[in-house]
């Protein structure tokens, strides 16, 4: 069964509301899924198949506060002698369990095959109300369409923007709000909710040169969200210096000021993986990437400090993609690749040690 990769994303792990976790990755003829036999491991069932005719190698992954797991991407079939692009998604309620069909939702440009097919790779993200689905446009700007709390779709909306790259990404905070970016030529794009439920609304650019297809987004606080990026000319992963949460500026902060950016050290390829934990009793955020050797690299800062430059620890082998994080039942930072030969691979922490200590690789 061969693992298909195109813009990689890095939110392919995620643990059940009945605290198994489940792997996803794009495949010939659909997603594969592999999943813990119980939770905390070690056993896993899989590589399954969820057939997807049409599927292309792109899949975004969000999870709503239920646990509920929601599979979105780009879908291409030959209808009548033409090729028609549209947007599908489907539901996972339990791990394990067979997905809701896949339903459409259709292309920002309609009936207007030849510009649908120019559409990018979606990013998804669950706020309070329901799931927000983001694609780029064929005019390079982006296009969003969202679930109400009744879980009725509204219609696709023009969000703005321009020379957008492949690679959007888009998160939701425990408290319910959506957070969105975008690479772009000469900068990252961002839209976020203010408050859950809301609009998502365009905030300033940020001035930067990101790498197509680097973008990454991750939870690191009970309401901040702390966006990665690369920069194009030499691999270096970049992030947002943190701003003043809204209405606690402090007195005299320049409102208009130009975000500014600053190096998180380490040089790779593709999105880095977020992960919020608890280390030997601090809060934490910790980083995976695909290192400039091929092989998965992991970091630890301060939540609320990811600006500081991290230090980046090599381990295993070579894979693909991009890696993933989670915490699995027992608590332990669980890292999963895919290796080239297309077996998925885990490492866990090891609990009986300071910091974070992985223990030996797992091939499933």
């Amino acid at each position: 069964m061969a693992v298909r990769t195109a813009t990689p994303v890095t939110g392919w792990l995620l643990r059940g509301s009945d605290g198994r976790l489940t792997a996803y990755a794009p495949a010939e003829g659909g997603v594969v899924r592999w999943t813990e036999t119980r939770p905390g491991g070690p056993e896993w069932t899989g590589p399954e198949l969820l057939a997807v005719p049409g599927l292309e190698p792109c899949l975004s992954i969000a999870q709503g506060p239920k646990g509920y797991v929601h599979l979105v991407g780009v879908r291409r079939r030959d209808v009548e002698g033409r090729t028609e692009t549209d947007i599908v998604y489907a539901t996972q309620f339990q791990s394990g369990r067979p997905p809701t069909n896949w339903r459409s939702l259709g292309s920002p440009h309609g009936q207007d095959w030849q510009r649908s097919a120019q559409i990018g790779a979606p990013a998804a993200a669950v706020d309070s109300a329901g799931l927000h689905v983001f694609v780029r446009n064929s005019g390079g700007g982006v296009c969003g369409r969202r679930q109400d709390a009744r879980g009725i779709w509204g219609p696709w909306a023009d969000m703005k923007g321009s020379h957008v790259l492949d690679g959007l990404t888009a998160v939701a905070t425990p408290a319910g709000r959506v957070e969105l970016i975008a690479p772009a030529a000469e900068c990252v794009l961002r839209w976020r909710q203010e408050q859950a439920g809301g609009p998502v609304r365009r905030v300033r650019n940020v001035p930067a040169k990101p790498a197509s297809g680097s973008s990454a987004s991750g939870v690191t606080g009970d309401d901040r969200v702390t966006h990665f990026w690369r920069d194009a000319a030499d691999g270096e992963l970049r992030t947002l210096v943190p701003e003043p949460v809204s209405g606690e500026a402090e007195a005299g902060a320049d409102a208009d000021a130009e975000p500014a950016t600053v190096s998180v050290g380490g040089t790779g390829s593709g999105p880095v993986a977020v992960l919020r934990a608890v280390l030997d009793g601090h809060e934490c955020t910790v980083l995976a990437q695909r290192a400039a050797s091929g092989l998965p690299a992991v970091a630890v800062c301060p939540s609320g400090d990811e600006t500081l430059a991290a230090q980046w620890s090599e381990t295993g082998e070579e894979f693909t993609g991009a890696p993933a994080l989670a915490l699995d039942a027992n608590g332990r930072v669980t890292v999963a690749v895919l290796g080239a030969d297309g077996h998925l691979r885990v490492a866990r922490q090891q609990t009986d040690e300071p910091g974070l200590a992985l223990g030996s690789w797992q091939r499933v």
